[in-house]
């Protein structure tokens, strides 16, 4: 279903191709729009592992020891020990956040993302704003590879709550 129409003749094509573009009907003063893809509820290891404070601050480790991505364009369950959250703290109080992991779609096939978190005023700690770089081999889900995508982040039960928008 492309939704090239809808956006400024720009769109996804969530079960296919991806990003559709065109310049038919494009408006350049249009501000990008937002298509909800999944909300991942993660598992994370506590407490942390900390490596003490060093030239760019504060280094948090948690383990990821589980979680899902559940929603209407993606589905995975997160495979138990396949990766970790790499939290920074400077001295500054800005959070930033690198996440790997391996996750196990519905189909058996694997992806990885990496995620990253700036927030000069320290609410990371409450909530937060990603901009994921998603990495996959998977044929499936290889659209991943070429959006750009947002979270709208918090803090929950046990680890982070994040709600994925691919940007049109």
């Amino acid at each position: 279903m492309a939704v090239a129409e809808k956006s400024q003749a720009h769109g996804m094509d969530l079960n296919g191709d991806g990003v559709v573009l065109s310049s038919d009907g494009w408006y350049a003063e249009a501000p990008p729009e937002l298509v909800f893809l999944t909300e991942a509820w993660l598992q994370l290891q506590l407490p942390p592992t900390t490596t003490g404070t060093g030239p760019g601050g504060q280094r948090v480790i948690f383990n990821v020891t589980g979680g899902t991505f559940d929603g209407p364009n993606l589905r995975w369950r997160v495979t138990e020990d396949a990766g970790a959250d790499w939290m920074n703290i400077r001295a500054d109080g800005v959070g930033g956040l690198e996440v790997r992991f391996w996750r196990g779609p519905a189909d058996a096939e694997y992806a990885t993302d990496i995620t990253k978190a700036d927030d000069p005023n320290g609410a990371w700690r409450y909530y937060f704003r990603v901009v994921p770089q998603f990495e996959t081999g998977a044929s499936r889900y290889a659209r991943l590879n070429n959006i750009s995508a947002v979270t709208k982040s918090r803090t929950g039960d046990g680890g982070p709550i994040h709600r994925f928008y691919a940007v049109l």
